[in-house]
């Protein structure tokens, strides 16, 4: 979606007796609205008669499925003359999500209910008698009252940019959540490809670099075993401590992936178990009557990961505080430190990243970390109950008391 244009852009200088060049692109438009209205309707009328006329056999929905998709075509046109002769600045719908739509009938469906393109139709509808009286009036003015002419252009010209902000305009609401959806679902996919190239990394730099020593260092062992034994026990004992180090290094990974501990025993264990990792004290309280969903819980636990690193990293704190609860359909987690504060979200520590995170699951994240401390980070999830439910909508940040 293009970005909104200042409301003081939209408004052309007061009207005067002198033509001036806003004048002439208000007659401009006028004039060619009946021309241009005859198009719309033309298209219009072919589109609603055989389309709804067709709706007895299985190409009538079709038909009028893809004239809905045409009609969006129209729509942009309309807004580029009004944003060139009217100033008239509007955003540019989002486009349907057709490809996660699924198969035929289900994009059918979608482009059969989208708003956009109904209201470009009822647009184009009304449109055809509103362009012959803006033709008319103005041509004539221009002949007989060319001395007002400047003032009943204007005039028309206020009815046209009502109904182009009123009909062709996107759904505010909903595309305000197409948007926060598309945005979401990439950096839902950058988070999910960084995370994989991250284990590839450590895979192959940690564990299986120690495994390919492991395997050199016991065949050595075994050809060394007849010949000398003591050196073969010694290679043997540097095997076993490979191993163990490749152990520890794979129980990292896969707690990094997703920790046994938050499976079995929800969050309470888990960001217990994450605080005793921390290089200051915190005290953890978890005030939950039941556990969220497994994502929501993923979530959770490594947003509290993350900021715990980076008290320990960042912060020279002397302690910390995690807190957990619920408020009605919303998951609130709050970490606070006494340290010397500034972090920001494009202060480089992994902020941003949460806060991306956060946002492509409908979440908030808030920082108040003035410079000389504390910090407080408060983040908010929508709940999801174990069974996937979303409970509750409301998306305002709820102060704990």
């Amino acid at each position: 979606m293009t970005e909104p244009f200042p409301a003081a852009d939209d408004r052309p200088p007061p009207v005067r007796l002198a033509y001036d060049r806003h004048t002439w692109k208000e007659i401009a438009h006028l004039l060619a609205n009946l021309p241009v209205a005859l198009v719309g309707f033309t298209y219009v009328t072919t589109v609603l008669f055989t389309g709804l006329g067709l709706t007895v056999t299985v190409i009538g929905f079709p038909l009028l499925a893809a004239g809905l998709s045409g009609a969006r075509w129209l729509g942009r046109a309309e807004r580029a003359r009004a944003r060139a002769l009217l100033g008239v600045r509007v955003e540019e719908p989002s486009r349907l999500p057709l490809r996660g739509a699924g198969g035929f009938l289900p994009r059918m469906w979608m482009a059969l209910k989208d708003p956009v393109g109904w209201r470009t139709m009822l647009y184009e509808a009304i449109r055809l008698p509103w362009g012959i009286v803006t033709f008319t009036v103005t041509l004539t003015s221009l002949f007989v009252l060319w001395p007002v002419l400047p003032f009943i252009a204007r005039g028309l010209a206020n009815a046209d940019r009502a109904m182009v902000r009123g009909l062709l305009s996107p759904s505010d609401e909903l595309e305000r959540r197409i948007a926060e959806l598309e945005s979401g679902r990439g950096v839902v996919f950058d988070t999910a490809a960084a995370d994989l190239r991250r284990i590839e990394r450590d895979l192959h730099d940690g564990a299986q670099a120690r495994l390919v020593n492991l395997a050199m260092g016991l065949g050595l062992a075994k050809e060394k075993l007849l010949e000398d034994p003591d050196t073969a026990a010694s290679m043997v004992a540097e095997a076993h401590g490979e191993v163990k180090l490749a152990l520890q290094e794979l129980r990292d990974l896969a707690r990094g992936i997703h920790p046994a501990v938050l499976t079995d025993r929800g969050l309470d264990a888990a960001l217990s178990s994450v605080a005793s990792r921390c290089t200051v004290p915190v005290k953890v309280t978890v005030d939950l009557a039941e556990r969220p969903a497994a994502a929501i819980e993923g979530i959770a636990y490594f947003t509290v990961s993350e900021l715990l690193q980076n008290v320990s990293k960042h912060s020279a704190a002397r302690s910390a505080a995690v807190d957990v609860w619920r408020v009605d359909g919303r998951l609130l987690i709050q970490v606070e430190d006494d340290g010397r504060g500034g972090a920001r979200l494009d202060g480089g520590t992994g902020m941003r990243g949460l806060a991306d995170r956060l946002g492509a699951v409908d979440g908030l994240f808030v920082v108040e970390s003035p410079e000389g401390g504390p910090t407080t980070v408060t983040a908010e999830l929508p709940w999801r109950d174990r069974s996937g439910a979303l409970a509750g909508e409301e998306r305002t940040a709820h102060p704990r008391s």
